[in-house]
């Protein structure tokens, strides 16, 4: 009995992981705390920082919110750090919280409006490469401004639309009148529909990947763009407009390479690019649009009005910072769903449901770095790159932090690095100018370089979990070999960027033109580790 109810106890353990997975975790938990207290607490903190992103790696064996939060919830209870420290880093992000809980779910209710704009662009626009570029530009323009999940979810639900209408016609259903159909088998498909449908994923994996990139080249860009950004933005006390200003020495260069790349890819054909949209899947998503468009009254109409009005408020209010980000994204929700007549409260809670684990996955990244602060994990680490000077000190920083995020979660890395020059800031080791160039630095190194794998981009992750990667035959391997030529591009620009000197040579003509100011007092927040 005792047997039976200890194997039924590790069967529900994790859930359906695999065997291995429950079994690193497990030594993982009873490693530490022999670590932390016979060995040496530095070297119990670093190995529970390597455990942490080993669960960040491993997102698509288990959700790393259950592992790591286990291990941050062991990690408070022997001692590593304390729940007064957790609940210090948590308050000092209280404004990237709110960006998560409320922004995400605000841009949920103007999910019509995107759906409409990507449906437009593959019916209306014939040329594949202009489609791969309008999709690039899409996923980095609004990404720019609304949060990288969100986007990707709405070109997802696009995706799925267009590959689920073509499967119903080409196994013999009427769209609008056969709603009973199961789109994840290709059992009753026309044998002369597989060619096409074949080559139909092939063209919207390279929409998918030309998009998930461009959320990726948009987001770095402002200060609501990526989580990390917004905490980076906390730090160093800019607003969104200085934001996009300092990092634009670095941003503008990569988004023409970015963009050029996609062009590229598709007349090149390389990496799986190139793929185009047959003629008769055209002409099946063109009648469904044009019975789609016939279908929308004038309420619809009238919410596509609204939606259009309130995404002109997200901006300029994000631009002209007329509120904090978490109230602009409340205000979105409030007018969003007052003029569209969503009153329910159950209609209300599915906006939140794509955010909130995420934003519980955040509170457990600053129980880490709390560990990392009391600890004094990367005190050495700093203390050896800051021995470099100017130029190479920023390369630096933007090489580790880019090499981290490629493994690891980029909220993360982002996080442990700003907290760190910000104490060193407040120890003298480094000039406020300097600080600024370094924020720079490690805001463009946990963005640019992450597109390499799906562990470094939300975004990416999102889409390779979703319901839609196994339909357009989108695996992990597949990702990465599709990303690479980006990655490398944009890496290389981006270093190009830092080690010549033009941050720091524009930096300073943004001084003397009086576009930005400088910073004479620290950063605008507390230094992380005070009380």
């Amino acid at each position: 009995m005792q047997q039976s109810f200890m194997g039924a106890f590790y069967k529900n353990f994790l859930g359906n992981s695999p065997e291995w997975y429950k079994l690193a975790i497990i030594s993982f938990l009873v490693i530490n705390p022999l670590l932390f207290f016979f060995v040496d607490p530095y070297i119990a903190g670093w190995a529970l920082v390597i455990e942490f992103i080993f669960t960040l790696a491993m997102a698509l064996k288990c959700y790393p919110l259950q592992p790591g939060g286990l291990l941050a919830i062991e990690a408070v209870a022997i001692g590593m750090t304390s729940p007064n420290q957790v609940m210090h880093e948590m308050i000092l992000n209280f404004e990237v919280i709110l960006l998560l809980i409320f922004m995400v779910a605000g841009i949920y209710f103007m999910k019509s409006l995107l759906l409409f704009l990507f449906t437009k662009i593959v019916t209306k626009v014939r040329s594949k490469v202009m489609v791969s570029l309008l999709f690039c530009f899409s996923g980095a323009f609004l990404s720019a401004f609304l949060d990288a999940l969100t986007v990707i979810a709405v070109i997802i639900s696009v995706a799925v639309g267009f590959y689920s209408v073509y499967h119903k016609v080409a196994s013999g259903k009427e769209v609008l009148i056969d709603h009973d159909h199961d789109h994840t088998t290709d059992n009753e498909l026309a044998e002369y529909s597989r060619a096409d449908l074949e080559q139909f994923r092939g063209y919207l994996r390279n929409l998918m990947m030309h998009a998930g990139v461009g959320t990726a080249l948009g987001g770095v860009c402002t200060i609501v763009g990526e989580p990390q950004n917004l905490v980076i933005g906390q730090q160093a006390g800019w607003e969104f407009l200085e934001f996009a200003i300092r990092m634009s020495p670095v941003t503008i260069p990569v988004f023409f390479a970015g963009m050029l790349t996609c062009v590229l890819l598709e007349k090149l054909k390389w990496f799986g690019y190139g793929v185009a949209l047959p003629e008769n899947v055209y002409n099946v998503l063109n009648e469904y649009d044009i019975a789609q468009s016939q279908k929308r009254n004038k309420l619809d109409n009238a919410k596509l009005v609204i939606q259009g009005a309130i995404a002109v408020w997200l901006i300029v209010g994000l631009a002209l910072h007329l509120a904090p980000v978490g109230i602009i994204g409340l205000s979105v929700i409030i007018l969003a769903t007052a003029f569209t007549g969503v009153t329910e409260e159950h209609q209300i809670g599915h906006a939140f449901e794509e955010a909130l684990p995420f934003t519980a996955l955040l509170a457990v990244f600053f129980a880490v770095v709390a560990v990392i602060v009391d600890q004094s994990l990367f005190t050495p680490v700093i203390t050896w790159v800051l021995t470099f000077e100017g130029n190479m000190q920023l390369v630096m920083f933007y090489l580790a932090n880019g090499f981290l995020s490629m493994v690891s979660d980029n909220v993360f890395v982002g996080t442990v690095y700003i907290t760190e020059i910000t104490k060193a800031l407040a120890a003298g080791q480094i000039t406020r100018d300097q600080f600024d160039l370094l924020a720079v630095a490690i805001n463009t190194g946990t963005n640019l370089p992450s597109v390499a794998t799906p562990n470094g981009q939300a975004a990416f992750l999102f889409l390779l979990t979703s319901a839609l990667a196994p339909l357009i035959r989108l695996s992990y391997g597949r990702m990465v070999i599709m990303a690479l030529p980006y990655t490398i591009v944009l890496t290389l620009v981006g270093l190009l960027a830092i080690s010549t000197g033009q941050l720091s040579k524009y930096t300073e003509i943004f001084y003397d033109a009086g576009i930005i100011q400088h910073h004479s007092a620290g950063p605008a927040t507390k230094v992380p580790g005070g009380h």
